[in-house]
């Protein structure tokens, strides 16, 4: 997944934006991400991607390359929420 990809669907935060997030705020904890835009807050798909990347980050593996493709990922999220598994917040209103 590409740094301009979108990691989480239900508020349209992209990858580049919780790297930014992590590089400045320091979270201490993998959910202080949600304060990035409420990321992770929405259908829950993105959790596991968002502990990876804090994770990732403070082992210090290079955020801008992963193995995951943007299409592997957003076909995931699509079973995960046709499973029903989540729902966007789009769906509860």
């Amino acid at each position: 997944m590409e740094l301009d990809e979108t990691l989480c669907y239900c508020f349209h935060v992209k990858k580049r934006k919780i790297v930014n997030h992590l590089r400045v705020h320091r979270p201490i904890v993998p959910s202080q991400l949600s304060e990035c835009a409420g990321a992770g807050t929405g259908c829950g798909w993105c959790v596991p991607y968002l502990k990876k990347c804090f994770r990732d980050f403070q082992a210090g593996v290079d955020l801008n390359h992963d193995d995951i493709s943007t299409q592997e990922y957003s076909q995931g999220r699509a079973s995960y929420i046709a499973a029903g598994h989540g729902t966007p917040p789009s769906q509860t209103r």
